[in-house]
């Protein structure tokens, strides 16, 4: 197929794009500059401009682009970026789809599972309704500004994700060479849950709702076993043969990182019930099989 993908130098993007290609697909990667290559395209996700011309001939679309979340401190104008980036590109991505006289079959659009909020010990999943704050509101009109595309009769399905574990970006990213030095630990009191998932999964994930036809709508895409952060920096120990020791008190979280600080000790336990339902099979279910595979690169 020809798939056109945007946030394809992400950490998620660019495993997909690896994916797709080993496969003998074609991948159309939309950048925000002129074109240097074949297989770009050019938008601008905040003036919600697309070279439509550029798709077409593509049966088959995944919008993963965004600002990052954790890559800095947040003040207003970061917190504009986050949502414009999500909210506006989506938008514009889903307006040229719609535009196409031969439009895609499907487009998978990313959303997270920050859509929940705070669901303390409580286990949530598709059918549960969106949380309270900033990033649940955010998520609420990332995930609607779709909505051009599903009015088009493009099947649409929305990717939940979690915390991706992987050595090669994102928060656990940058937690491997702290555990590796010895200096990892728990976050605040270490119960609230992360809802994690391979980036092996991940990828596998997202190309199983591109390739089935009778998928839409929103999918979690965690584990099917959420773990708290104390049994993440105890897994963590483990692979890395490290002691885990240290702890981070939330006061002092809050100090280093700000609002942040929010989203790490926010508890999400959020179950992937209907991937699995639809026949999705997770390669590393459990958080040391996950973590093993991100130690021994097995994507």
């Amino acid at each position: 197929m020809r798939i056109a993908v945007t946030g394809s130098t992400g950490l998620i993007g660019t495993a997909l794009v690896r994916s797709l290609r080993s496969d003998g697909h074609e991948v159309v990667r939309l950048v925000r500059r002129p074109p240097q290559a074949g297989d770009e395209v050019e938008w601008d996700p905040e003036r919600q401009y697309v070279d439509a011309a550029g798709l077409v001939g593509c049966e088959g679309v995944v919008h993963l682009a965004g600002a990052g979340i954790g890559e800095r401190r947040w003040n207003d104008a970061y917190r504009k970026k986050i949502r414009d980036s999500r909210v506006l590109g989506t938008a514009a991505v889903a307006e040229a789809l719609a535009s196409l006289a031969e439009p895609p079959r499907v487009l998978v659009c990313g959303s997270a599972i920050g859509y929940y909020g705070d669901t303390g010990d409580r286990a949530v999943d598709e059918s549960a309704p969106p949380g309270d704050g900033f990033l649940p509101n955010m998520a609420v009109e990332w995930e609607a500004a779709a909505a051009p595309a599903q009015e088009a009769g493009i099947r649409t399905a929305i990717a939940r994700t979690g915390l991706v574990v992987a050595r090669e970006g994102g928060a656990w990213g940058r937690m491997f060479p702290l555990f590796k030095a010895g200096l990892g630990g728990r976050l605040g009191n270490g119960r609230q849950y992360w809802s994690f998932i391979s980036l092996h999964d991940e990828v596998a994930a997202l190309r199983h709702l591109l390739d089935t036809e009778s998928l839409s709508g929103p999918f979690n895409l965690t584990a099917p076993d959420p773990v708290t952060n104390r049994e993440v920096t105890a897994a963590m120990g483990r692979a890395l043969h490290r002691p885990t020791v240290f702890a981070v008190p939330a006061p002092a979280l809050r100090i280093a990182l700000g609002e942040l600080t929010g989203d790490i000790l926010t508890s999400a336990r959020v179950l992937p019930t209907r991937l699995l339902e639809s026949g999705f099979s997770f390669a590393f279910p459990g958080i040391d099989e996950a973590i093993g595979a991100a130690v021994h690169a097995s994507v």
